[in-house]
């Protein structure tokens, strides 16, 4: 499918791939910011969020085939190559599409990965259910939610509660990356600042920045930092 998307300005294609619940035109809103006099700024809706609407979706499959909705929209959108920047699921979707069309990527940047499965995975997807239930409850968020997102997001978000939702058999080998890659991490996730030193001996073209007081949603907790690292790793180029 493409996935609908807001484009604006001029120059190489930054494509900023949102968290999970998010959309296109909420997350990534201090970086585009910054990017959006010097690079083209793409902002797709991943797969059954924003107005990218779906039908069944299979959580086992999502971020295959998430990937393959972004080659398609970058056709639709007569975009060959971009830098793409995603967190969390966005991330995720970023990694497998540079591993499947290496060609179309300049360089990847990643963050709000976990490297290794846990020891105690099937905790923390428990714990992470318990949080996600209440959303589901609250009449508050539904309403809102339902506002953000034309497509089937609670069904999304059950489905995540799978406890083997997460492909570490793609986020734990990063060796076959052909372009540069930064990896932006906030110390505050030990599961993920793994990565900081893991990622690097598979492959001499991923760069890491553990950026301190911060955690999972790093862009968004130390903006700043992020975005100052995040330019001078794309502009470096």
């Amino acid at each position: 499918m493409i996935l609908h998307s807001k484009v604006a300005g001029e120059g190489v294609p930054i494509i900023f791939l949102h968290t999970g619940l998010q959309t296109g035109e909420t997350d990534f809103v201090y970086q585009r910011e910054h990017f959006k006099d010097s690079f083209c700024i793409v902002l797709p809706d991943l797969r059954a969020h924003g107005k990218s609407q779906v039908g069944q979706i299979d959580i086992h499959t999502y971020f295959e085939d998430t990937a393959g909705d972004l080659a398609k929209t970058m056709d639709h959108l007569n975009i060959e190559k971009a830098h793409i920047v995603g967190c969390s699921l966005g991330a995720l979707v970023g990694l497998l599409f540079a591993k499947r069309f290496p060609a179309r990527v300049h360089s990847l940047t990643l963050s709000g990965i976990v490297p290794v499965k846990p020891d105690n995975w099937p905790e923390l997807v428990e714990k992470d259910t318990v949080q996600q239930m209440a959303l589901l409850e609250n009449k508050e968020v539904i309403h809102y939610f339902n506002s953000v997102h034309a497509s089937n997001w609670q069904d999304f978000l059950r489905q995540s509660m799978n406890e083997d939702w997460y492909p570490f058999d793609e986020t734990g080998d990063l060796s076959t990356l052909e372009c540069p890659t930064l990896f932006i991490v906030g110390e505050g996730q030990s599961h993920e600042v793994d990565g900081a030193s893991i990622y690097p001996r598979q492959n001499d073209k991923i760069h890491v920045a553990v950026v301190p007081f911060a955690g999972h949603l790093v862009h968004i907790e130390q903006p700043d930092i992020y975005t100052t690292i995040l330019d001078l790793f794309i502009r470096g180029l």
